[in-house]
Order: C-alpha cells, then structure tokens, then sequence
C-alpha cells in the first residue's frame, strides 16, 4: 500500500489549495479514505472523511464550508480543496485508509498559512 500526498506550499490567508493524494496497493475503490493535520505541537486530528463511493463525506467543524473532500476511483486519487485559509489551518496534511486490519499513511504535505 502507498499513499503519496501531494500540493501542500505556502498561501497568503484567505487563499486556496487544492490537496491530492495517489493511491496505490489496495482496491481503492472499496475504502474509505480520511484526511487528517497535524499543527506544530498540536495532536494529529482528522479533517475530512469520504466513503468509498464518495457518496458520504464528513468533516470537523473548524473546516466546515471551507474545505471539500472528494474522490476519484479511476485515478485512484482523493482530494482535498482548502479555500478561504487561515493561519490555524497551517500544518502537515496526511491521507489515510484502513486495509486489511491496520492504517496506512502517506508522508504527508505541508501547509502555511502566512502573509
């Protein structure tokens, strides 16, 4: 299984990026995939759920109407665009799923936040 993230860089607040995340080694198609950050000193926390039909998406309240998560099962790729950033949202953005009983991670991209 690998995950590899990938558009994270520096943006003026109040400005747009748009994540992607390559998936390969697993039946993309049938799973779920999540978006979590992790924030300097801060704990990890997920931002953004999408089933694997992307029928369903869910996310944590501080991105609500911000950010939109969504999928593409023939390029095997999930999507993550931020619009309207902040400072707070600056961290390191992972994707994840959970194949065959544990989780995988990619690397992780990098956002700032910063004028």
């Amino acid at each position: 299984v690998q995950l590899v993230e990938s558009g994270g860089g520096l943006v003026q607040p109040g400005g747009s990026l748009r994540l992607s995340c390559a998936a390969s080694g697993f039946p993309f198609s049938m799973y779920d995939m999540r978006w979590y950050r992790q924030a300097p000193g801060k704990e990890r926390e997920l931002v953004a759920f999408i089933s694997s039909t992307g029928g369903n998406t869910d996310y944590v309240d501080s991105v609500k109407g911000r950010f939109a998560i969504s999928r593409d099962n023939a390029k095997r790729t999930v999507y993550l665009q931020m619009n309207s950033l902040k400072p707070e949202d600056t961290a390191v953005y992972y994707c994840t799923t959970f194949y065959a009983s544990r989780a995988y991670w990619g690397q992780g991209t990098a956002v700032t936040v910063s004028s």
